[in-house]
């Protein structure tokens, strides 16, 4: 693929899990790539490889001011961006009540507040292009939340809804927005990227607890393959589509199923009280 027709990607977190597999995702289709990390040398091997496709950046998605500097010279490098992918997070397990206020505010601004920077930043940038495509990275907790995920999952779902505005803010300029909601994939998240309550209360562990014990099951045998995953979101980008939810993983598709039933129930048991509540 030559560089005039070489697509441009902007990929925070690519030190690893999703964010590493879809950098090098990107590179083997002969894109061109500014990944961002956390250390300077985290992707020194693919530099190695791919000298002339990819530029590596520190960022802290948490610093609005670094982000607006470093969004700012990545769309200097090659002249524009053309897929920005908020990948950069980390997980917090634990009850509500459990977690301190600083962990609650560390996992929001860098789950949430770290990608609006990021979209803040770029949108000038989309709109003056009128093109682009704003990927954003949820989680299957946004379909309906776990014992033990409710900040985290929080800041995802805040996250949805936030997407969703955007989405419908910037269809008429060009730019095209996704959500990206992947179920349990065979990446380090449960052991690199999951940070624990710092408390401890003992009437959480039927249900706090289990899902803690659940997620130490299935770490290492997860079904969710995340090469296939980032091929499938390359692929997306390749193909033109742009779905408001890009599902990845048969664990959430079955969940989005059981969703979708269990509202109509629901709105079928309510309905009525629900209409009468009009003039």
């Amino acid at each position: 693929m030559s560089s005039e027709s070489s697509r441009i990607w902007f990929i925070t977190g690519c030190s690893s899990g999703f964010g590493r597999e879809l950098a090098e995702q990107v590179l083997l289709t002969g894109d061109r790539l500014i990944a961002t990390v956390r250390k300077a040398d985290a992707l020194d091997d693919l530099r190695s490889v791919y000298a002339e496709t990819l530029r590596v950046v520190t960022l802290d998605v948490t610093d609005a001011a670094q982000v607006q500097e470093v969004v700012a010279a990545a769309a200097g490098e090659w002249g524009r961006l053309d897929v920005v992918v908020n990948n950069a997070g980390y997980g917090l397990l634990g009850a509500v009540e459990e977690c301190s206020d600083a962990q609650i505010q560390r996992c929001l601004d860098t789950n949430l507040m770290g990608p609006l920077h990021v979209m803040r930043a770029v949108l000038p940038i989309l709109r003056a292009q009128k093109s682009g495509h704003l990927i954003n990275m949820s989680a299957a907790a946004t379909l309906s939340n776990y014992a033990g995920f409710g900040i985290y999952g929080g800041a995802k779902a805040a996250l949805e809804s936030i997407s969703e505005a955007v989405r419908a803010e910037v269809a008429p300029l060009g730019i095209k927005v996704t959500l990206v909601v992947p179920g349990p994939f065979r990446t380090d998240f449960i052991s690199r990227s999951l940070v624990k309550a710092d408390g401890k209360i003992t009437d959480y562990e039927k249900t706090c607890g289990q899902f803690a014990g659940f997620l130490e099951r299935i770490n290492g045998k997860q079904p969710g393959d995340p090469t296939k995953a980032a091929a499938a979101i390359v692929k997306m980008i390749h193909d033109g589509k742009a779905p408001l939810r890009l599902p990845l993983g048969k664990y959430v598709t079955e969940k989005i199923r059981k969703r979708n039933a269990n509202s109509e129930r629901e709105l079928t048991e309510w309905e009525a009280i629900a209409v009468a509540t009009d003039y």
